[in-house]
């Protein structure tokens, strides 16, 4: 279940701006209208009408794509259950039409939940740029000044040319202005008080709106956060840290179990050989002798085994680079225009990076941190992805100004590569009194699901608003064993 999380945005059919109507008190309120989803019509779709610049409501709109199942419980509904399942670019609508099994039976009989795919995602008008362009990409890993001036150049290019192909709503898609959408979505939907659940990138609208819309939270509920304090250097150590102890995890696990494939290794020595081969330029990618694997690409690699986690899975495929055999099939980008989610996290975060010389100390500063795994690749794509963005951003980082809010239940799991722990305290100390934490003693991105200790005390508080006690932890549920007879097919 927890692959809908990681479902990347599908470009869809782009709504075209339309003029927009007249602003002020007397306009009527925002509606939807429904109608049985094409994919599914068990699940309804609809679209909500919002501005572009929310600053200027009287300007251009967008239609906002929506779906929702409704409650199997009619007489036991609490409300709408406003979803999203981060990213950036994930969609809120695929969530909902294809990922009904990822919230409790109890829930579903409960709430109407409720997807949308955020503005400049999947067929909320998205961010769209030329595919072409988009595989000129430079290398993530920047190692020296010549390789930072190219990506500030192909950003540049690529902002140019993904405005151009998107429109106006290229400059207004940070979270904040998803959350004033949500704000919108919560009164269409006939609800006084929002009931939100948000994991990862998700988290960060849902923050947005409690400092934005304090009087209208019910529940929230941050799954994984996202700290939006963090400056470059900060963002480096945390997610280093975070990737570090996510792969302790494996290497645990690996050593205790038997059907690893790595079972009676010294794991910590065969990932450094692994490593320094991939440095000499020896290894290539599983199936693909031509495509060489560098120590970033093994490193990704491994990131994404550690994100559910797959562990049994990341054991094979770290043996299959190891001897060369066989992986998982790559598909080629045909596509004259893909889409884009880099927009929405640089209007989120502005991470600068002055030159070479001080990112390679960034580097140097956070690999005590990182230990086996160097760096978090996710978090050095982010940054040079972001080089050279205008200035200043949509939502810049700032320390959480919440106040007078209902109890907000945050969740994370000690071990989550992605969005760690680390994170989520950061952002219950800066919520302060209003905050309380659910701490998961496991591994893998995301915490609904994991346990029936987790998912029991997050559909508690959504239903009820019955908040943990201070403190409250739920004990690991290890993954199951891979099957003798499986064979990887492909990462998380």
């Amino acid at each position: 279940m927890k692959k809908y999380i990681l479902l990347a945005a599908v470009a869809a059919l782009g709504l075209s701006l339309t003029p927009g109507g007249v602003a002020g008190a007397a306009a009527p309120p925002p509606t939807i209208t429904w109608a049985p989803c094409p994919e599914d019509t068990t699940a309804e779709c609809g679209a909500l009408k919002v501005p572009v610049d929310w600053d200027t409501p009287g300007g251009a709109t967008i239609d906002l794509a929506v779906a929702r199942r409704e409650a199997a419980g009619p007489a036991a509904r609490v409300g709408s259950l406003v979803v999203n399942p981060g990213g950036p670019g994930a969609s809120g609508v695929d969530f909902v039409v294809h990922g009904s099994g990822y919230f409790s039976a109890e829930l579903r009989g409960r709430f109407d939940i409720v997807g949308f795919d955020p503005r400049g995602v999947g067929r909320s008008h998205p961010v769209v740029c030329s595919a072409a362009l988009v595989r000129e990409r430079p290398h993530p890993l920047i190692e020296n000044q010549s390789d930072m001036d190219a990506w500030v150049s192909f950003n540049q290019r690529l902002q140019k040319d993904c405005r151009a192909r998107t429109g106006p709503l290229y400059d207004h898609v940070s979270s904040l202005d998803v959350a004033r959408d949500v704000n919108a979505l919560r009164a269409a939907l006939g609800e006084d008080k929002l009931t939100y659940y948000g994991v990862s990138h998700g988290t960060l609208i849902g923050q947005a709106y409690a400092e934005r819309f304090p009087g209208k939270v019910r529940a929230l509920v941050l799954d994984s956060n996202f700290d939006h304090s963090v400056d470059t250097a900060a963002y480096l150590n945390t997610t280093a840290a975070h990737a570090a102890g996510a792969f302790d995890q494996f290497v645990i696990w690996c050593e205790a179990t038997a059907s690893c494939a790595l079972h009676g290794t010294d794991i910590r020595a065969f990932w450094k050989r692994l490593l320094d081969r991939a440095d000499r330029g020896e290894l290539h990618e599983p199936g693909l002798p031509d495509v060489p694997m560098g120590a970033y690409e093994l490193v990704n690699t491994a990131f994404a085994g550690l994100y559910n986690p797959n562990w049994a899975e990341l054991a094979h495929l770290l043996q299959a680079i190891d001897t060369g055999g066989p992986g998982p099939a790559a598909s080629a980008q045909k596509d004259e225009e893909v889409p884009v989610s880099t927009p929405v996290f640089c209007q989120d975060f502005h991470l600068p990076v002055a030159d070479h010389a001080q990112y390679a100390s960034l580097l140097r500063r956070q690999a005590p941190r990182a230990r086996d795994m160097r760096y978090s690749p996710p978090a050095l794509g982010r940054i040079a992805g972001c080089l050279g963005q205008p200035t200043p951003i949509p939502n810049p980082q700032h320390r959480l100004r919440v106040d007078a809010t209902p109890p907000i239940l945050l969740a994370s799991s000690l071990n989550d590569p992605a969005t760690g722990y680390l994170w989520t305290l950061s952002t219950a100390e800066q919520i302060g009194a209003e905050a309380r934490v659910l701490t998961y003693e496991g591994s893998g991105h995301g915490v609904y699901g994991r346990s029936a200790c987790t998912t029991g005390a997050i559909d508690r508080y959504l239903i009820s608003q019955s908040i943990p006690a201070h403190g409250v932890r739920c004990p690991e549920v290890r993954p199951a064993p891979l099957a003798p007879k499986s064979e990887l097919a492909n990462g998380a």
